[in-house]
């Protein structure tokens, strides 16, 4: 990897409306523009989830231009060069893939789909307020890796790794 890059991250989930769109937004305002992140789905939603965009408001995270998007918009030839991509669902992570441009380095980062949680309102807000969580302590680790030192191969140990942390 070299020093002083943009890196280029796809964060892909089942329905693009709740935690790839998290992720996206997380990296990009803490970033500090050393990268840039995009989110993408399987099977497109609608829209985005109103309690991910008032999470998002609330955080003080960019949500301009945020609407869920199909993964072969980043597999076309004029899409951007992917360094890394980042599956958070079972079904992203199933999925059979294209070979992207850039050739990134990959890992599937699962996290628990809020859009399923049941109950009250609360305990719904709850779910996602949770894979929020997981995913800024993640990201967190991620942005603070040592990537112009790390090799390849290292690169994907160490962010492999950040999805399934080492119990205290």
């Amino acid at each position: 990897m070299m020093q002083g890059r943009i890196y280029h991250i796809l964060f892909l989930s089942r329905r693009n409306s709740a935690r790839s769109i998290m992720a996206q937004a997380i990296l990009n305002k803490i970033g500090q523009d050393r990268f840039h992140a995009f989110s993408a789905a399987v099977d497109p939603a609608e829209a985005i989830e109103p309690i991910v965009l008032d999470l998002l408001r609330a955080a003080d995270l960019p949500i301009d231009d945020v609407r869920p998007k199909h993964f072969r918009d980043f597999a076309a030839a004029e899409a951007p060069d992917l360094d890394f991509v980042f599956t958070l669902s079972d079904t992203a992570a199933g999925e059979p893939l294209p070979e992207w441009p850039g050739l990134p380095i990959t890992a599937h980062w699962k996290c628990a789909d809020p859009v399923l949680a049941e109950g009250e309102f609360w305990e719904k807000r709850q779910a996602f307020v949770d894979v929020m969580s997981q995913l800024e302590r993640r990201l967190a680790i991620f942005i603070n890796l040592p990537f112009e030192s790390l090799d390849r191969m290292s690169l994907q140990t160490q962010v492999r790794a950040i999805a399934d942390p080492p119990s205290p």
